[in-house]
């Protein structure tokens, strides 16, 4: 289960976005949706912070059932909410974008 980094709360800083992504090694589909997570992530010019955990599936052989076939798969988590699975094999930003619209 990923760490949760207290935040305190402020009006002055950007909203903080926690992805879990799950991966393995030498996967290159794995390194192309971080490379393009933290693409978009520039885009914002700030307006958010991102916390991406990276988990390797293949550590745990629970997970290894669950995303073997799926890799890379991202969750995206919310105060207050269930985890949210946004996407696998490739980054859909639309996806991403509905969900920074729904914590608004």
């Amino acid at each position: 289960m990923p760490s949760m980094t207290p935040r305190l709360l402020s009006p002055l800083l950007p909203p903080l976005l926690h992805f879990t992504l799950y991966s393995r090694s030498y996967c290159h589909l794995c390194d192309d949706m971080l490379t393009a997570l933290r693409a978009f992530e520039n885009t914002l010019g700030g307006t958010h912070d991102f916390v991406i955990d990276v988990v390797d599936v293949d550590s745990d052989p629970a997970l290894q059932t669950l995303y073997d076939e799926l890799v890379p798969v991202l969750f995206a988590h919310a105060e207050h909410r269930p985890a949210e699975r946004l996407c696998h094999y490739f980054l859909d930003e639309e996806a991403l974008k509905r969900f920074m619209a729904s914590l608004a």
